[in-house]
């Protein structure tokens, strides 16, 4: 679409690293020629360091065009993480098939080759792209590969590329014998608005842009060369997309209101700003009508009341019938220390259908005061039940209760069978420790537990519950 709108033969802002689309910045024609005469006067080692996305590999490509008529040349990028294997990787680009032994048959059989080159009056370069991420046992071995040298000449040439990484890396205490071997350090700079925009036009050239008629108007060019901070990948992506766009619209020209549109797509800021997967706090999270899966949710339960009766039984608390009266404080206090007056929050209870929503109001503890269950006489736990029918008894759960109290209230007892069915007749129920206030929970009948000992008709035990 891009090529036939704009009558170009092929794409002039790819993303492999072609060195007929060097740009010969004053930078990049610095570094190139730094590199070819270093290593045309046989100085061993060189260094080419620049940030992501300044065309490093791209010269690197041209100085071996270049050298190709001198001698061989070797371009090393994979992921090399031992010297045996760095070794092996090398042997094998020159075309070695026997890979097998250890360090010293590896590096005996590259002397060999090396000195078969020097008779025949040719000389090997090799240049080892991200640099920075090699182990230093490797630049080791890459530092004595010098070694492989006459007494007027060295038989290999080695260029080490990266990013500023690997000047960190040179400059440390353990590798300072290489470092010391380095004799030439080149490096790229950014591109200057100007540049940027030779940039551009010199890309489209190459793939065949002809005529007079620019493809992108100079507010566009400069508000690239201000957003790409005059590195030539970002450069290529937003003259890419940009160009996509324009033919998109059917646009010859590529304006700055394009470039905008494209710095917005390209944006990652807002995408980091997206909500988090975190779980809602079960209190404020809306229930989904999608059910959970029955033996999750059972095997849950049952886990949570195992830990309750656990936790009881440690602490010495009981909850005999003669005692229901057992709530929840809403502070502690000692008796020597100033009451803690609670915040006192609103909350929007949803009611019937047909009736008005209620407002309760609920009491929330300061954040340095813990809530612990305490004897407070005549406090109301639980409100009386609104309906008791079809074998169930449904009561309006009250602000801040467990579902293990209300067991223990109603029911005399909070094991894997009440909790299973409570969660049977309440679909919606998924954390037993957060139940909604003002929520209509239904409760299985007294009588399906009447073998519980103390068990009481639902009406007077809510009539206690309540202080009545």
């Amino acid at each position: 679409m891009i090529l036939d709108h704009y009558k170009l033969t092929e794409q002039p802002f790819g993303t492999t690293p072609d060195a007929r689309y060097l740009f010969a910045s004053e930078t990049h024609r610095e570094a190139l020629a730094s590199l070819l005469y270093a290593i045309d006067s046989g100085r061993g080692f060189m260094a080419l360091i620049a940030k992501p996305g300044m065309g490093k590999t791209t010269l690197l490509f041209r100085s071996l065009t270049q050298l190709r008529e001198k001698g061989r040349t070797v371009f090393l990028f994979q992921t090399i993480s031992t010297p045996v294997d760095f070794l092996r990787t090398l042997l094998a680009d020159l075309g070695v098939q026997d890979l097998q032994g250890g360090m010293f048959e590896l590096q005996a059989k590259l002397n060999e080759i090396l000195v078969e080159q020097r008779a025949r009056g040719e000389r090997l370069v090799v240049v080892i792209d991200e640099t920075q991420n090699l182990d230093d046992s490797v630049l080791e071995l890459v530092r004595m590969l010098s070694n492989f040298e006459t007494p007027d000449d060295k038989l290999i040439q080695i260029v080490l590329s990266g990013q500023p990484q690997l000047a960190r890396k040179l400059a440390s205490p353990n590798l300072v014998q290489l470092r010391q071997r380095i004799s030439v350090i080149a490096h790229l700079r950014p591109f200057t608005a100007e540049e940027t925009a030779q940039y551009v036009e010199h890309r489209l050239q190459v793939a065949g842009h002809k005529g007079d008629d620019p493809v992108f108007t100079p507010a566009a060019l400069q508000l690239i060369a201000q957003h790409s901070e005059g590195i030539p990948r970002n450069i290529n992506n937003l003259c890419f997309n940009a160009m996509s766009i324009g033919a998109a619209l059917k646009k010859r020209v590529i304006d700055v209101d394009i470039i905008r549109e494209v710095i917005r797509d390209l944006d990652l800021d807002p995408l980091t700003e997206l909500p988090s997967e975190t779980p809602v706090p079960a209190a404020n999270m809306v229930v989904s009508r999608s059910q959970p899966k029955p033996h999750r949710i059972v095997l849950g339960f049952a886990k949570a009341a195992l830990a309750t009766v656990i936790l009881f039984a440690l602490s010495g608390l009981t909850i005999p019938a003669q005692h229901s009266n057992v709530v929840l404080a809403d502070t502690i206090r000692q008796p020597s220390q100033p009451a803690v007056h609670p915040t006192v929050r609103p909350t929007v209870v949803a009611s019937a259908p047909g009736q008005a929503s209620q407002v309760v109001t609920t009491k929330k503890p300061a954040a340095s005061t813990p809530v612990t269950a305490t004897v407070a006489p005549a406090t109301p736990a639980l409100a009386p039940p609104r309906v008791k029918s079809d074998q169930q008894d449904r009561i309006l759960v009250p602000p801040g209760v467990t579902l293990y109290q209300i067991c223990a209230e109603i029911l005399k007892a909070c094991h894997t069978k009440e909790l299973s069915e409570i969660h049977r007749l309440n679909p919606w129920l998924v954390d037993p420790n957060h139940l909604e206030s003002g929520r209509m929970l239904r409760l299985p009948s007294a009588q399906d537990f009447a073998d519980r000992e103390a068990t009481k008709t639902l009406a007077g035990i809510s009539q206690k519950v309540a202080g009545k």
